[in-house]
């Protein structure tokens, strides 16, 4: 009975190990497993590539930190309203997103991930910011604009907030000289008719402070609250924060010579999906094996003591 109570508590240990040992190879999944924000089948995956098409050159961020906007520029809001950008400002910061409202992928992401992660700030859009979204598309309009609104605000929850949702749509020399301000490069490229009617572009939101300058970006198409709530508090006093690493600006890439969005970070979450097993299921073999060689009855080949059947 001793013994049966030793293994019991053995294998007691090597369960608590090896939860351990699992939750460490979570830790390190999930920034990996964040930037997938859905399942693999859920996208086309388009041919590896270590470099990307020369169409894309032009593509990416530039973080140019303590920049101020063009507040000067005038825009269309989702009322049909022309509106300046500096209407904006003054008082409060704001959350900029340049996407365009057709996109079929990158950008829904973007403010999906944005939405989602403004759900859990306590700051409350219109009273301690504005979240303004400015389509790249010159040939977008009011109409869109408003369904988009619409749109998010439904997902955020809180449809009273709606002052404080902004989305613009402008002619093309006025968003040439926002992301020109905001660093944001673009291409145009032709769509799957063959005609240019999408963009490849990088993914990121900015964070602005209450008079106009870039504060802090966040890449991605998903968004920590926690940065968040840290990079409006900062904006509000004026603070310009640190660049932060470009890594996720690309794990979406639109490949045009295939007319497909390639998840890049699949394939890492992939290969650590598979390591995670691996090292899990060893380590747990690892155990079993040792606790039974220690618990397993010792062979001592003697024999009985004489005390029955002596003649």
């Amino acid at each position: 009975m001793k013994s049966d109570g030793k293994i019991r508590r053995s294998w007691r240990s090597a369960a608590k190990t090896a939860a351990v040992v699992s939750a460490f190879c979570a830790a390190i999944l999930t920034p990996a497993l964040i930037a997938q924000v859905s399942g693999v089948g859920d996208k086309q995956m388009g041919p590896a590539n270590d470099k990307p098409p020369s169409i894309l050159s032009g593509v990416g961020i530039a973080q140019r930190l303590n920049e101020q906007l063009p507040l000067a520029l005038t825009f269309t809001d989702d009322q049909g309203k022309q509106v300046q950008l500096a209407s904006y400002f003054g008082k409060k910061p704001a959350i900029l997103a340049l996407v365009y409202y057709q996109c079929p992928m990158l950008c829904s992401e973007e403010l999906n991930g944005l939405t989602s992660a403004l759900r859990i700030v306590d700051e409350v859009p219109g009273k301690d910011f504005n979240v303004i979204v400015v389509s790249i598309d010159p040939t977008e309009g009011t109409e869109l604009a408003a369904a988009k609104k619409a749109n998010y605000l439904k997902r955020y929850g809180h449809p009273e907030t709606a002052a404080g949702w902004h989305f613009m749509t402008g002619t093309q020399p006025n968003i040439d000289a926002l992301t020109k301000a905001v660093g944001f490069g673009y291409v145009k490229i032709p769509g799957p008719d063959g005609r240019l009617t999408q963009f490849a572009h990088a993914s990121s939101i900015q964070i602005v402070t209450p008079e106009g300058k870039l504060a802090q970006y966040y890449m991605g198409v998903e968004y920590s609250p926690k940065d968040l709530r840290l990079g409006l508090a900062e904006a509000s006093s004026n603070r310009i924060g640190s660049p932060v690493d470009n890594i996720l600006t690309y794990c979406y890439h639109y490949d045009p010579l295939t007319n497909k969005h390639s998840l890049i970070v699949v394939r890492v979450v992939q290969l650590g999906g598979l390591l995670t097993v691996f090292t899990l299921g060893g380590f747990m073999l690892m155990m079993f094996r040792r606790d039974a060689r220690q618990h397993s009855p010792p062979n001592t080949g003697t024999k009985g003591t004489g005390t029955e059947g002596n003649g």
